[in-house]
């Protein structure tokens, strides 16, 4: 806490965590409801996934944004406003008469992504270093924690009512996290927070650069990656991320500042997103194909909509389990360290679920571990942007982390997308060979991050033994 600032409020803590948590019960609105979308508004499955893409690429655009002004002095104000938004979205959603109403509902949902790095900021302002960094782990892995009380109740809603309940839920959530923020968030101004111009340029630049790539990767396969569409898309996608670039190197003030970026901890937290969100995603989306596949596709569990969101409670368990432990354990081991041993969890997961994911009992062990490899990462990552970079850059820093995950994760969906697509069966589900291959490509990146990961970790440790 920087001196001369008002100590935070009683209940502080859990508003912020509270809030975060929407993030994880709006999220479980998307690839859970996917076919109920589909059969609600008499379209095709394929034109029902534009609901995760509407969504994505808002979440890409506003993220930065939103993290950039979270280092301003109205953080508070910002946080409630967004809160505002995805209930507005909700809303929408709830009462959609078609699918067009429904899309617009689902894009505003998409501030939900800088949600999470505005919390951040905002404990990092009120409270010690020393108190901040395990509040901060904790915010970090309610995406995934909360994934166990999201996906459950959207499954118990949308099968005993419909989709509308669950969505009617999500708004009532986020309008009692927005009480939470304006009853126990300091109100007012930041005096001592910085006053910097907003890089409009930026924005757009970064923005659009964003979206393009994101459209590329979550479309691709459908277009076809080497149609003129898609070509077309990802030359504007690297161009205008190329002009961001040297837009963001010459601005005295930049929307993202690079060369904090470039600081060995932060890099290494960045790079670590791209490699875990893609991990992440394609065991996910894979492991909830499998449980509410039929059992006549050879490996499908026929869990029904109500039970299916059941799936994700040990993953929640073990993401909670693994933030504790890492909160434990960082007051004595650094929290770099715990970057390569989440990744470890996560191959050792990923290789359980590729040998055998035909029974319930292996999905929820493989889902637990993967929980527990996720949250020992994510715990790690914003811990280490914390402690290098400006309490006045946080936001920004943390919020371009949130977004290169994003970017992992679509990353993902299009290999997962490809590799099933590439393995087609009579039904609508891809075949036990395309399954287990897409386990497999999750092997393949678990494995990758941990041996790098690993490899940093020894040459840093020999580099520090040769400087002594």
């Amino acid at each position: 806490m920087i001196p001369h600032r008002r100590p935070a409020p009683r209940w502080f803590v859990q508003a912020l965590v509270y809030a975060a948590l929407t993030s994880s019960i709006v999220s479980s609105l998307g690839m859970l409801l996917v076919p109920s979308v589909s059969a609600e508004f008499g379209i095709p499955v394929s034109t029902a996934q534009w609901m995760l893409t509407a969504n994505l690429l808002v979440g890409a655009v506003a993220t930065p944004i939103m993290g950039r002004l979270a280092d301003g002095p109205h953080t508070r104000r910002l946080l409630l406003t967004s809160l505002g938004v995805i209930f507005l979205g909700s809303i929408i959603a709830t009462v959609a008469p078609n699918f067009t109403v429904f899309l617009i509902g689902r894009a505003l949902q998409g501030l939900l992504y800088g949600t999470v790095p505005i919390t951040i900021a905002l404990a990092r302002r009120h409270l010690t270093f020393t108190e901040s960094q395990p509040i901060i782990s904790t915010l970090s892995v309610t995406v995934s924690v909360g994934m166990g009380l999201g996906y459950p109740l959207t499954g118990i809603l949308a099968a005993t009512f419909d989709l509308r309940a669950a969505f009617a839920f999500a708004a009532l959530f986020v309008a009692t996290a927005a009480i939470g923020v304006w009853r126990f968030i300091p109100a007012g101004p930041d005096p001592l927070a910085p006053r910097t111009p907003f890089d409009i340029g930026g924005a757009l630049l970064l923005g659009g650069g964003l979206a393009a790539l994101l459209l590329w990767i979550s479309e691709g396969q459908t277009w076809g990656w080497g149609s003129a569409t898609a070509l077309v898309v990802l030359v504007v996608a690297l161009n205008t991320l190329l002009f961001w670039i040297v837009h963001s190197i010459r601005t005295l003030h930049p929307l993202v500042n690079l060369r904090v970026v470039r600081r060995p901890e932060v890099l290494l937290a960045n790079a670590t997103a791209i490699g875990l969100g893609t991990a992440m995603y394609i065991g996910l989306s894979i492991a909830s194909l499998v449980a509410q596949a039929p059992a006549d596709t050879g490996f499908g569990l026929a869990v029904p909509l109500m039970w299916a969101g059941f799936m994700m409670a040990p993953l929640s368990a073990g993401s909670l389990v693994a933030n504790r432990t890492v909160r434990a354990l960082s007051r004595r081991y650094d929290m770099a360290v715990f970057l390569p041993v989440g990744a470890t969890v996560m191959t050792v997961a990923s290789v359980l679920l590729w040998l055998r994911h035909g029974d319930f009992w292996t999905l929820a062990v493989g889902m637990f571990l993967f929980g527990a490899g996720i949250g020992s990462g994510y715990a790690a990552m914003p811990a280490l942007i914390a402690r290098s970079v400006a309490v006045d850059q946080l936001g920004s820093a943390v919020s371009f982390n949130q977004v290169l995950r994003t970017v992992g994760g679509a990353v993902g969906a299009a290999l997962s997308a490809a590799v099933l697509a590439a393995h087609p069966s009579d039904s609508a589900y891809s075949t036990d060979e395309g399954i287990t291959m897409a386990f497999g490509v999750g092997v393949i990146c678990c494995a990758t991050v941990m041996l790098a990961l690993v490899l940093h970790a020894v040459t840093g440790r020999r580099r520090r033994r040769a400087q002594q």
